[in-house]
């Protein structure tokens, strides 16, 4: 299946609210399910949320949670850490080619019980719940934020809290400060420095409400819709401008690429609009903290003809697809001069793009969205459009409110 796009431009100002964050609302549902008296607003619709509010209500059986990296983590950790769990955790074949050996012998030196059921490294996983008594652990950082944020999480469950000792560079810090921020909100006490976190035990929490912001990483992509047009201005509902989550990064970044963004603090939108000045000439970035963002950046200087080199992207060689090579496949298909390493993609200056160009999306949910924008300047088309439930159910939807047409083939 594939999708055509067409972009016709409206004549209003669109007016959008993108759900709630899906970083957010994962580590939320874990810390529900360790403090029950957590209530949580505005979470988030995407299929790796589903398949997280799902699997945490089940205490034997297979919990198969199809590609969503993010609760294979962080309910590995959590079903470990509750005894009388009996858990066979599975997802897609391409979830069982992404490594978890550094969470579950680090789960496993907490006193975890966890067995790999296939390939040693590699989910599925048998997982029997237990305590965890042991109160520090050694990580190896470098990897993925998200193994240190699933021991974050069940830390405060744990009898003795948890110090985590993380081992090399820290990858993607403002995930771990996210979660560090949402433990300090419900009420539970940690610190993170200079390579060590420790989080204090917490029986419990008192009751309160959490509402999910909307989520910045999928802003990006109306960024790029604002950079790549000619006066288009829209309103995001639900953003502050102290922001937990990192890829708020954005607003300093799409400003080089000509985009003005106004907070409006009495309704917490945001009114993103084309800047006039000269945008920048080429565009060099570490997204070592916010590697979300990359394919949206690297489409966005594509479209415009500025050359970027990004680096600090070794993760994005376990996500969803090999998302480095996968850019430079479907970019060079649109005319695009790229070259990639293991930690970095250079897209060299472009002064045409190629018409009607099928991109293939690779079961990857931000391929589809961050190649959308390029409507903006020629037609083209998506193969697999669904893909995007995985974060952003709704985005062909809202598309539609800026003239964005979808229809599928």
């Amino acid at each position: 299946m594939k999708t055509s796009l067409t972009y016709k431009a409206v004549s209003d100002h669109p007016i959008i609210t993108i759900p709630g964050s899906k970083s957010e609302s994962n580590r939320l549902l874990i810390l529900k399910g360790c403090y029950p008296n957590i209530s949580i607003t505005n979470l988030s619709n995407s299929d790796d949320t589903i398949s997280l509010l799902k699997g945490i209500e089940q205490v034997d059986g297979i919990v198969d949670i199809h590609h969503a990296g993010t609760a294979m983590r962080f309910l590995t950790a959590y079903f470990a850490s509750k005894k009388g769990v009996d858990i066979i955790i599975m997802g897609s074949k391409r979830m069982h080619e992404r490594p978890i050996r550094i969470l579950v012998d680090a789960l496993n030196d907490l006193g975890a019980d966890i067995h790999y059921l296939k390939n040693k490294g590699f989910p599925p996983l048998k997982i029997i719940g237990t305590d965890l008594n042991v109160s520090s652990v050694n990580l190896n950082a470098a990897v993925s934020s998200q193994y240190i944020s699933a021991l974050m999480l069940i830390a405060p469950s744990l009898k003795n809290g948890l110090t985590i000792n993380l081992e090399g560079k820290i990858t993607s810090i403002p995930y771990i400060d996210m979660t560090l921020d949402l433990l300090k909100k419900v009420g539970v006490s940690g610190t993170f420095s200079n390579n060590k976190i420790e989080i204090k035990h917490t029986k419990t929490v008192n009751s309160i409400t959490v509402n999910v912001e909307s989520d910045w990483s999928s802003a990006s992509y109306y960024f790029s819709i604002i950079a790549l047009s000619s006066n288009l201005e829209l309103t995001l509902n639900n953003f502050s401008k102290n922001s937990m989550q990192g890829d708020s990064k954005i607003i300093s970044i799409f400003q080089k690429l000509g985009v003005e963004t106004i907070f409006n603090k009495n309704d917490n939108s945001i009114l993103l609009r084309h800047l006039k000045t000269k945008i920048i000439d080429c565009l060099s970035l570490n997204l070592n903290d916010t590697p979300d963002i990359a394919q949206t950046i690297a489409v966005t200087c594509f479209g415009l003809g500025i050359p970027c080199k990004l680096e600090g992207l070794k993760t994005l060689k376990i996500k969803e697809t090999d998302r480095l090579l996968a850019l430079k496949t479907e970019l060079e298909k649109l005319g695009a001069n790229v070259t990639i390493t293991e930690e970095s993609i250079t897209v060299f200056r472009s002064r045409k793009i190629i018409e009607n160009i099928t991109i293939e999306t690779y079961q990857d949910h931000r391929m589809a969205m961050a190649f959308a924008p390029l409507v903006l300047k020629v037609p083209i088309n998506i193969l697999e459009p669904n893909v995007v439930t995985k974060s952003y159910a709704t985005f062909w939807k809202d598309l539609l409110k800026i003239g964005v047409k979808a229809q599928l083939k």
